[in-house]
C-alpha cells in the first residue's frame, strides 16, 4: 500500500499544540479593514483552536489519525 500523505493547504493552515489542540488564524482579516473596528481587527489577530466537532477531520488531514 502506499503512504498516506499529508494535504497540503491544511499542513500550511494548522498546528498542533503540546496539549494535542489544533490552531488557526481567524478568517476576515486579509482586506477591507476599513469598515471594522480596532477591537474585531485587534481579535482577528489572535490564533483559535480548531472546533471539537472539526477536529477528527483536520486530523484526517493532517495524517493524524
Amino acid at each position: 500500500m502506499p503512504k498516506m500523505k499529508t494535504n497540503a493547504g491544511a499542513k500550511k493552515r494548522f498546528t498542533i499544540t503540546g496539549s494535542g489542540k489544533i490552531k488557526r488564524k481567524h478568517a476576515f482579516k486579509s482586506h477591507i479593514l476599513t469598515k471594522k473596528s480596532k477591537k474585531r481587527k485587534r481579535n482577528l489577530g489572535y490564533y483559535g483552536t480548531v472546533h471539537k466537532a472539526d477536529t477528527s477531520n483536520v486530523k484526517l488531514l493532517l495524517c493524524m489519525k
